[in-house]
């Protein structure tokens, strides 16, 4: 997240935006900073937070495999919009989504 929407790429993310939901309801928004950026960090400190859906603008595949093998599933092409307004999109299924901003040119820093 970045000025209060969502970032096109997920490894460039200053904060991170995350909310309990229960019942189909937001009971609670938190934002928090990360740790440093290294390979196998972020998976398992989202993981620590509880966190089991992140909606992203773009992610990498490799990253993706990561945050799959710690029950993390991943949301990729979401729009820039505000964390509030993403969350209950997908809460009520009517998240659109294209594509994955990540992942086209060979020499993208995704491809990591």
């Amino acid at each position: 997240m970045a000025m209060g929407k969502l970032t096109t790429h997920f490894g460039h993310c200053r904060e991170f935006c995350i909310m309990d939901v229960e019942d189909g309801n937001i009971t609670n928004t938190q934002v928090l900073d990360p740790p440093a950026h290294e390979p196998g960090v972020l998976p398992k400190w989202l993981h620590e937070q509880g966190v089991n859906v992140i909606i992203t603008g773009g992610m990498g595949q490799m990253a993706q495999q990561l945050f799959g093998e710690a029950g993390i599933d991943v949301i990729t092409g979401a729009p820039v919009e505000t964390p509030e307004n993403l969350v209950n999109a997908y809460l009520k299924k009517t998240l659109v989504t294209g594509e994955n901003g990540c992942g086209h040119d060979p020499d993208s820093p995704c491809q990591h």
